[in-house]
């Protein structure tokens, strides 16, 4: 009868060590699939950090005088290189936007430049990149829900407060990117 009591609580101290690996592997597992979504986020950046000093030597043949724009966007993009983290990274990007869009309003103002063929072809090129960098935010916040979950319901948090798993972050927009645009005619 002791034999019989020895091995049932040991085929249950097993199912406890084979759960507890299967949980810890699988925290692992999506703790490295938000890191590769956040690389993704990181190499459409890049190539949008390529594109813009081509932009702005464009746009700076034909309006010369719009200096503090083009020294804005040198700014938010030497921000958005050398940024480290997360929450720094999303920082520099929306001041990137932001500063994007008042280059592109400034060309709104030079018809000649909105003809010039390498002008469009960059506009093209940035717009593509901009896509790529929303539908790879989207899917970093997607991963970063399912990492989350996974971490935060039982017995999940129970392993992952054993082992250190820090939740991760969204990547959000600012405040000024929710606000509703105004329109006046």
């Amino acid at each position: 009868m002791a034999a019989i009591v020895y091995i049932i609580i040991f085929i249950i101290i097993l199912f406890i060590i084979i759960t507890i690996i299967k949980k810890y592997n699988d925290l692992i597992k999506l703790r490295n699939r938000v890191k590769n979504s956040f690389a993704q986020i990181d190499v459409q950046l890049k190539r949008r950090n390529d594109l813009i000093p081509n932009l702005v030597e464009t746009v700076k043949g034909y309006a010369s005088h719009e200096k503090d724009v083009f020294e804005e966007v040198t700014k938010a993009r030497s921000n958005v290189i050398n940024a480290s983290g997360v929450q720094e990274t999303i920082q520099a990007d929306n001041q990137l936007t932001g500063a994007l869009k008042s280059l592109f309003a400034v060309a709104e103002n030079y018809p000649e430049l909105k003809a010039n063929t390498n002008f469009q072809d960059l506009q093209k090129q940035l717009d593509e990149t901009e896509n790529k960098i929303t539908y790879a935010r989207q899917f970093y916040n997607d991963v970063v829900m399912m990492y989350n979950n996974e971490r935060e319901t039982f017995p999940n948090n129970l392993i992952a407060n054993l082992f250190n798993f820090e939740e991760a972050d969204f990547f959000e927009t600012d405040v000024e990117s929710r606000e509703v645009p105004k329109v006046q005619f």
